[in-house]
């Protein structure tokens, strides 16, 4: 368990009063390439909310992209806000309204997409892709993220933590879980497997794929220490595709046939455009990449249709069931 030292002491817990006091906070106020570090208001809590002091922070690629605010960043973000939405911390207040489960002292992490629980979505279990979506880090619905020292939660959206993983780890389980969900659609298990991009979640997904049982992991990049990164998570075969042909590799290490597994996590329109040929009939392809450019499906009959393949895409984590399955085997191992 996380050793950081609390700010409080044990009689302070209770009544701990943040009120017209300030912290520091990177703050995005305008559009355009900027953050700013700044002292801010610390707020609330408001009824069903949680006041959360942050210990540890990780930083997305979407954060670079609200950093320079590009087309990604101008779809999924409204200025002004407090970006970082893969963060951990402590309850130090738990507002009105909140279940008695929340207690003073438990560590928490924040689901960013934030749901309606009223729209069809939300009521059939699908609340990761809530019709009425916001997202904390991003100002869509809250100004609140967890670049800063102390932050908002409303109670629906926390996970507390059940095990002792460190800080380091817990801030990671937002982005885990995106990657234990795309391995729970891929289903490698006995399965040869392709990872495009050794990312965050790419590289992630290489050691979820090895912990579920997958009988082959081919990995793709052009970043060589990310391709040795994917080796000691538990990649069999790494292709730089700046030196190799991805498509020579796949076809001699599977007799021919193409994977039966390929998680798409690239980004690249053009590995996009070509992952549907590398996989064998019947196989399985999640994207969950963030292409900006439009892609090109050579031949739809011939790669796709004729081949029987499945594709699946996905948004965020099931809420909250990956986020305990993420726990678990960040625990575990």
């Amino acid at each position: 368990m996380s050793n950081s030292p609390s700010i409080y002491s044990s009689v302070d817990k209770l009544n701990f009063n943040m009120a017209g006091k300030t912290m520091k906070a990177l703050v995005k106020e305008k559009e355009g390439v900027s953050y700013k570090y700044m002292d801010y208001p610390v707020s609330g809590p408001d009824e069903g909310e949680l006041l959360v002091r942050v210990t540890r922070t990780s930083i997305c690629g979407s954060d670079l992209n609200l950093y320079s605010w590009n087309e990604v960043a101008r779809t999924i973000a409204k200025v002004p806000f407090i970006p970082g939405h893969e963060c951990v911390g402590e309850i130090i207040k738990v507002g009105a309204g909140c279940p008695d489960s929340f207690k003073i002292g438990q560590r928490v992490c924040c689901e960013n997409h934030y749901f309606c629980g009223k729209c069809y979505q939300c009521l059939h279990g699908q609340e990761n892709i809530c019709q009425h979506l916001n997202q904390y880090g991003h100002g869509n619905g809250t100004v609140h993220g967890g670049c800063c020292q102390y932050t908002i939660i409303p109670a629906r959206y926390a996970y507390v933590l059940r095990t002792d993983i460190s800080d380091n780890a817990a801030c990671l389980l937002e982005p885990f879980g995106v990657s234990h969900l795309a391995m729970e659609k891929l289903e490698p298990a006995d399965e040869s497997v392709l990872i495009q991009g050794c990312g965050p979640i790419g590289l992630m997904a290489t050691g979820i794929a090895k912990a579920m049982g997958a009988k082959k992991i081919i990995v793709t990049d052009i970043v060589e220490q990310k391709l040795e990164l994917a080796k000691k998570l538990g990649a069999d075969i790494l292709v730089n595709g700046k030196r190799q042909s991805l498509a020579e590799v796949v076809f001699r290490e599977t007799d021919g046939y193409g994977v039966g597994r390929i998680l798409e996590a690239s980004g690249n329109a053009d590995l996009l455009s070509n992952c549907f040929k590398l996989l064998r009939k019947g196989g399985v392809v999640v994207l969950v990449g963030l292409v900006k450019q439009a892609f090109h499906v050579e031949d739809f009959l011939k790669d796709i249709l004729f081949k029987s393949l499945t594709i699946k895409t996905l948004h965020g984590r099931h809420i909250f069931s990956t986020w305990e399955k993420a726990e678990k085997m960040l625990h575990q191992r």
